[in-house]
């Protein structure tokens, strides 16, 4: 699956918004890729999914556990963990810090990829990779579906995106001002709280 398609079925799904959307890190952007107009649908779903997980494969070989931070990796982590046949387990924020709740471990020696929807710049999957490197398992890597920063996002470790694109993102007091004069719009989901 080429970058375009992966574009084109963000765009027939109705996911390629464009407007002034303040994104999950802060910064504010012409464009927001609505991954969940593409989750609603498990056609795309598995489509996109399954395209990464070849990609995995290809890159870091066996994978044994797919671990995603919660909201918005929840869905394609465990897809894309389906088609590996790998374990999906995820991290949620408790006191405003990562965690693996709910019982969910990583076993020594277990070959673990963390698996993300969309990167911007990439600190939610720090966050993540941070919290899943304490635990005995390998981290081989990163994945993700979009990577909006076109491998700008230092992760720490290997990323491998189904597409990489340079989407513009500005900070608050830096807006052009045809963006400073449409509405902001906040759809991410970061400052949801877990209890």
């Amino acid at each position: 699956m080429t970058r375009d398609d992966v574009l084109q079925t963000f765009r027939e799904a109705g996911a390629l918004l464009e407007g002034h959307f303040v994104l999950s890190s802060g910064l504010h952007s012409p464009i927001f890729l609505q991954k969940m107009f593409i989750f609603q649908d498990p056609v795309l779903t598995e489509k996109l999914c399954k395209a990464l997980a070849a990609k995995i494969e290809e890159r870091f070989g066996e994978v044994d556990y797919v671990v995603s931070p919660a909201v918005g990796g929840i869905v394609p982590g465990y897809e894309t963990a389906r088609h590996l046949g790998a374990k999906a387990v995820f991290v949620e924020r408790e006191n405003g810090t990562f965690r693996l709740r709910r019982g969910f471990q990583i076993p020594e020696r277990a070959r673990v990829v963390m698996v993300e929807d969309i990167i911007t710049t990439g600190l939610s999957s720090r966050e993540c990779l941070e919290t899943i490197s304490k635990e005995p398992g390998t981290v081989l890597g990163a994945a993700c579906l979009v990577d909006r920063s076109d491998g700008a996002a230092d992760l720490g470790v290997p990323l491998v995106a189904l597409a990489s694109l340079k989407v513009p993102a500005y900070p608050a007091d830096a807006l052009p001002p045809e963006l400073a004069a449409l509405p902001a719009v906040k759809p991410g989901s970061r400052s949801l709280s877990a209890s």
